[in-house]
């Protein structure tokens, strides 16, 4: 493939300089027309709505809130008007105002939250069309059940994870055909704050989400490919931004008990009633929120797996013009694991499917969040965005992926750790401007992230450290700058163009070996165009593209200065979200992914190997169905089709790839009373290595919800795994050798996934 990095910034501008021509070309508004200045609420918390849809009578098009509720509709004739405003997850509320000749009307609009009704779901995102699958992930968000930490990232459709270190470590994620490893290429943020690790001890962009408490989490916005310009590095098969609630509608404590003896606690407090106040006599609101949970889990040696959240949030009207978020959380884990076993070990009666080589394997984690957002209404329609955000990370992994292969005597087990401080800022500005008749959008940020890191890769008996095999100080640092304009061209047709620059400085001093010390700089500029048209209310087709990429390890960067650095990823894909029927949303992509180089983590040597430049195309569907009233049923299915370019067929396989996935169910919904899902997941046979001579197992598994809920309480049951299968969750080829063993060999280690299990829970409100 051909394109010229060069005249792809300047088409933008040319096409953002004609869009804006186009706009000023439409008839002036009279002098005589009015103003409608109003803000958006929600009913029970009070708190502003961020994007809700305003509608005015009359005209085909629309606006949206800003961050802080508010609305405008200028050049407004005089007269009396019917507003709407709408947003999912709300009943619309529509008031007729009556505008004066030159004066400005001002309004307030309270939206209550409504059980989900897919009739009422639109198709288009005026604030941000790249969110093509909002509508789905509302439907998602309101409908899928959420056990455990491990359930938020399957929230975003089409993507799966595996663990394979006892629970206690990062998923294995795998979506759009890559296995992202722990998050190499997906993009992951809570309040706007980064979860992947750049530069991190077992892998780059390592994405550790639990830490996040499931039942805090409002809501989910997902972008799929590198189209966005707010997102830079690891944004390559998309990201995804999750956003705790601003306030609780009532307290919650809940108790839970299962198989191997698994246990949790949650309580959700209301810290701050609706008639106290803390920093001022407008809308404010505050909750904790605790959770602990502990498990020894399915295998044959107990993993003690133990972990503790915290959060403390804040959220206010500071002044009519000014909101501030205040967020504090904590995190600490431990345990054991298991880890990957070899299929012959089995086979042989070695251990069993649940068993360990090396049972010692395990380990300790921690993160501290300080998170605080502030904004501000500007004059001119203009809402400036500021974020501030520290995160202290600590982590301690053993880990025998070989055996006896490189230490016949005492084992290949190693120990990887890591002290980390993350600090950050992102400020953001967005404008609405009046172009003749139509709208520019504009939104533009910038910001800086600095890691500073001291870890290591050192050998390990039994836990007990032996040798260092390298560790030092990592400090690396990215500043980032982005612009993006949306301009509705006429009533159907949006235009979005966006562009980022992205400078990355690296240094690494390794403390024994001045050789491994070093350092680099690296910008990429990352340009983005979309279309998005509506052929009708229940029909939107859109065509993207845009370059993205993903960091290399500071580490390989400074040592090997033939490295590739910031890999380019460029990515398009046409599609539409559509509704056949009112209660019918389906959504349907065609894309393709061109990786300029697959960086692959050798995690007992601790270093990143370059795999070349990889090729991927496929399609995603997306079909959420509303049966009846209470009755939703759901399906995703992906297919995707990846190889390694300029390698020989046949020995271009992408390790692990996934081809076809899918994921789905039925849902039975009632507010109060008896609800329930049953659900299942799918993913197929894959090559295990380069030349498919190895191939990772597929699955089927079905799981089940059931719950029962009245006002003051709610008892429930999970099932995983119905049908008991045997299947494998991460799944690798390796060369290992047993102790018993003169030679290695290579073949499947896997780690078995859950066997038929269950949990109760019980919950009181308050």
């Amino acid at each position: 493939m051909h394109l010229s990095l060069r005249s792809f910034p300047l088409r933008i501008a040319f096409l953002c300089l004609f869009c804006c021509w186009q706009a000023q070309a439409q008839t002036p508004t009279p002098g005589l027309a009015g103003t409608i200045l109003a803000t958006a609420t929600d009913s029970a918390s009070r708190q502003p709505l961020n994007g809700a849809g305003v509608w005015l009578d009359g005209q085909p098009s629309g606006s949206t809130t800003d961050a802080l509720g508010r609305f405008r509709l200028a050049a407004v004739a005089p007269g009396s008007h019917t507003v709407r405003v709408g947003a999912l997850g709300y009943r619309p509320h529509t008031q007729q105002l009556t505008v004066q000749p030159g004066e400005t009307t001002a309004a307030l609009f309270t939206l209550p939250s409504v059980p989900l009704n897919i009739g009422e779901v639109t198709v288009a995102q005026q604030q941000d069309p790249n969110q093509s699958m909002a509508a789905i992930s509302h439907i998602d968000r309101a409908l899928r059940p959420l056990n455990s930490a491990q359930d938020l990232l399957p929230l975003v459709p089409g993507l799966f994870i595996a663990q394979h270190a006892g629970g206690g470590k990062a998923e294995q994620i795998f979506l759009r055909g890559f296995d992202i490893d722990h998050g190499t290429d997906f993009n992951v943020s809570i309040d706007g704050l980064p979860v992947n690790m750049v530069s991190h001890a077992h892998g780059q962009g390592y994405a550790d989400f639990h830490f996040v408490i499931p039942e805090t989490v409002d809501q989910l916005k997902v972008y799929k490919g590198p189209y966005s310009a707010r997102f830079g590095d690891f944004a390559t098969a998309g990201a995804g931004e999750f956003t705790t609630k601003t306030s609780l509608e009532r307290s919650q404590a809940k108790v839970e008990v299962g198989q191997f003896d698994t246990r949790r606690a949650l309580l959700l407090l209301n810290v701050l009633p609706k008639d106290k106040h803390l920093l001022s006599k407008r809308t404010e609101s505050a909750y904790v929120a605790g959770e602990y949970y502990f498990t020894n889990s399915y295998f044959d040696a107990k993993q003690h797996l133990n972990r503790f959240n915290g959060l403390a949030k804040y959220t206010g009207l500071l002044s009519e013009r000014t909101s501030l978020m205040v967020s504090g959380s904590h995190f600490a884990s431990r345990w054991d694991a298991s880890g990957q076993v070899p299929e012959r070990a089995v086979k042989s009666g070695l251990i069993s499917r649940y068993g360990s080589i090396d049972d010692s394997e395990g380990g300790s984690t921690s993160r501290a969040n300080a998170n605080a957002i502030i904004t501000v209404a500007l004059p001119h329609d203009a809402v400036l965005k500021q974020q501030v955000y520290y995160s202290r990370y600590q982590f301690d992994l053993f880990s025998n992926f070989t055996f006896f292969k490189e230490n016949p005597t005492q084992g290949d087990g190693i120990r990887q750790t890591e002290a980390r401080n993350l600090y950050g800022y992102l400020g953001t500005y967005e404008r609405s401007t009046a172009l003749g008749a139509r709208t520019l959008r504009t939104l533009a940020g910038i910001g800086t992230r600095i890691d500073d890191i001291n870890l290591a890769l050192r050998h390990a008996v039994r836990r007990t450290t032996t040798d260092t095999i390298v560790s030092g100080r990592v400090y690396e640092q990215n500043f980032n700058a982005f612009v993006e304009e949306n301009l509705l061209l006429n009533d159907r047709l949006t235009v979005n163009a966006g562009l980022r620059l992205d400078y990355f400085r690296f240094a690494f001093h390794e403390d024994r070996d001045a050789a491994l010390s070093g350092r680099a700089g690296k910008a990429r500029m990352s340009p983005k165009l979309n279309f998005y048209y509506d052929l009708k209310p229940t029909v939107q087709l859109f065509a993207r593209s845009g370059f993205g990429f993903h960091s290399n390890d500071a580490r390989a960067v400074v040592t090997n200065r033939t490295a590739q650095v910031l890999p380019r990823a460029i990515g398009y894909e046409v599609g539409s979200t559509f509704k056949p029927r009112p209660a019918l949303v389906v959504n349907i992509a065609l894309w393709a992914l061109h990786l300029q180089d697959e960086l692959v983590y050798v995690g007992d040597e601790g270093v990143t190997e370059s795999a070349g430049p990889t090729r991927r195309f496929g399609t995603d569907m997306s079909v959420r169905y509303q049966l009846s009233q209470r009755l939703y049923a759901d399906v995703d299915l992906n297919y995707n089709h990846g190889r390694a370019v300029g390698l020989p067929k046949g020995e271009n396989y992408i390790p692990l790839a996934p081809g076809f996935t899918s994921i789905g169910g039925l849902t039975y919904q009632r507010s109060g009373g008896l609800s329930g899902s049953l659900r299942y997941r799918h993913l197929n046979d894959r090559a295990a290595n380069e030349t498919n001579s190895v191939r990772a197992r597929g699955y089927f598994l079905l799981d089940a919800v059931l719950s029962y809920t009245r006002p003051r309480f709610q008892v429930g049951a999970s099932a995983e795994n119905l049908l008991d299968v045997a299947w494998n969750q991460a799944q690798f080829d390796t060369e290992s050798q047993l102790r018993t063993e003169s030679e290695p060999v290579s073949e499947l280690h896997f780690t078995p996934g859950t066997p038929f299990f269950v949990k109760l829970n019980a919950s009181v409100f308050f």
